[in-house]
């Protein structure tokens, strides 16, 4: 019992990783609307804006009161530059992927909606 409570989240995902080796790619289509990957994809992609945009909202506040506390000296000025940046890294997250992950000719990009453009 010991053994299974120290290593549930290694058990968890190996059993996980097997089940979706062995799942039929016939049997991975979902209604019609193509396979579970396709389905997979748009729920991350619309996961991906949602987080970002309470990211956003959340970093906003907090570069405010950061800003504020700055200026009257109560926390130190690289912490605001520190969450700024955190901010334009987050914003520019989707051209990032975009990067990455396209070859040369290849026009089919991801769905994140880069807030920098």
């Amino acid at each position: 019992m010991k053994f299974i409570k120290n290593n549930i989240l290694s058990i968890t995902a190996m059993v996980f990783l097997f089940t979706l080796v062995m799942i039929d790619p016939a049997a991975a289509e979902n209604l019609g609307q193509g396979s579970v990957f396709t389905s997979a994809k748009s729920k991350l992609n619309q996961l991906f804006q949602n987080a970002k945009l309470v990211v956003f909202v959340i970093g906003g506040f907090g570069l405010i009161a950061l800003a504020f506390q700055a200026i009257f000296g109560k926390v130190k000025w690289p912490w605001f530059a520190a969450l700024g940046f955190g901010l334009a890294v987050v914003a520019a997250a989707g051209a990032i992927v975009d990067y990455a992950t396209s070859t040369e000719g290849n026009t089919n990009y991801t769905d994140f909606s880069d807030s920098l453009e």
